[in-house]
């Protein structure tokens, strides 16, 4: 009988290890619940059937998407190589007294559309979303038409020779008259976390191939190393604002896609002393505040923590419930937002540009599940009519 047992359990084991090996590994994305809802999807559940339906409505718009890449843009870079990436910085505009307009001034806050001549940025962030509508259609339908789109995006802008980028970003958010490239520029490479879990769905088709995964791993070992040991990438380190929060989602979530695990938690531990920093005992993130769209900017620097603390979590770190010496944290300042964001106080500091709720919805909702406190879904409910987020519904709405 004990036999049988043992032999029971092995078996089961077995199967189990099966089936943990045929998940796709992805980051930022849950898993299980992924698994939860294709289940659902497969056994016809009306609500996510719909989801379903919505997303492969998006899907279907970017079959015909041409894919992109650095080498589109008409500008070249200070090197002359195409594959550089290359930006400009935002808030900078011409100055009229000077001549030929240099140094440009800066204005916080005030988008100069000079930018948009430079496609990179654009692009790649056209990329991000395409390959994880496309990535996710896939994975709920098994339908390689998708897979196979996304396939050739992700080869586009990466791996062909005759298009893909050069793992750096030396010329990223320059500044006319200044400079030709600055640390800031990092935090446009956030996308880059989107490809990744995109990258990750897509192993389990027949579009993107071992080899394709391993090649997209080494290009992102190359830019790890650029962000870790670069001029730029440890000024961008050093940042004690958003942008320091967002280059440590950057740097974990790479190591852990390239392998590195114990890389990815020595940073996740050290981002402890950035909570440390920014967020006061009463929950403020005193230097997003400080800046012209303050609400924006504390929601940005918090869906920033949202990810570093999915991201540590895979590495063993809770930064989800880590509190500094006045016992604040990551819920702290979601606490004290939350209020001003969904407009049930008025806020009180600078926000010159109109402010998006869809930036505190998907902060709600994965403080719901990560917190099991109803109060963030019953303000998610409250904005839901406002916002028209699939993929944000089909990752973390209940």
């Amino acid at each position: 009988m004990k036999a049988i047992t043992t032999l029971s359990l092995l078996l089961y084991l077995a199967i189990f290890s099966q089936a943990q090996s045929n998940q796709p590994k992805v980051y930022l994305m849950d898993v299980d619940r992924l698994e939860t809802l294709k289940k659902k999807y497969q056994q016809n559940d009306a609500a996510t059937v719909q989801l379903v339906t919505d997303l492969k409505k998006e899907a279907d718009k970017l079959l015909d998407m041409k894919p992109v890449s650095v080498i589109d843009k008409t500008i070249s870079p200070p090197s002359g190589n195409k594959h550089d990436y290359m930006s400009q910085a935002p808030y900078f505009w011409y100055d009229s007294t000077k001549p030929n307009g240099l140094p440009y001034l800066r204005r916080d806050g005030q988008r100069n559309p000079e930018i948009y001549k430079i496609t990179d940025r654009t692009y790649l962030g056209n990329l991000d979303n395409a390959s994880r509508t496309l990535a996710l259609a896939f994975y709920f339908t098994g339908d390689e038409k998708y897979a196979q789109k996304a396939a050739t995006l992700l080869r586009h802008w990466f791996l062909d020779e005759e298009s893909k980028m050069n793992p750096h970003l030396e010329y990223g958010q320059g500044i006319p008259g200044i400079n030709t490239g600055r640390g800031i520029g990092i935090i446009e490479t956030v996308s880059l976390t989107g490809i990744v879990d995109a990258a990750g769905l897509l192993t389990t088709s027949k579009a993107w191939k071992e080899s394709d995964h391993k090649e997209l791993q080494a290009w992102y070992a190359k830019y790890l190393d650029w962000l870790l040991n670069s001029k730029y990438g440890r000024d961008e380190a050093a940042a004690k604002n958003n942008h320091g929060t967002w280059y440590s989602v950057q740097v974990v979530d790479f190591a852990l896609f390239t392998g590195d695990k114990k890389k990815a938690k020595e940073l996740a531990e050290e981002s402890k002393k950035r909570i440390d920093t920014q967020i006061g005992s009463d929950g403020k993130m005193q230097l997003e505040l400080d800046r012209t769209n303050g609400l924006g900017y504390s929601s940005m620097n918090l869906r920033g923590w949202f990810e570093m603390a999915t991201l540590a979590h895979e590495t063993g770190v809770n930064l989800w419930n880590y509190q500094t010496k006045d016992k604040a944290g990551i819920r702290t300042a979601l606490d004290w937002l939350v209020p001003y964001a969904v407009g049930e106080k008025p806020w009180i500091f600078e926000q010159i540009t109109p402010y998006n709720k869809n930036q505190i919805y998907s902060l709600l909702l994965r403080a719901a599940n990560e917190y099991k406190d109803p109060k963030y879904q019953e303000y998610a409910n409250k904005i839901d009519a406002d916002v028209n987020e699939v993929i944000t519904d089909i990752l973390y709405k209940k």
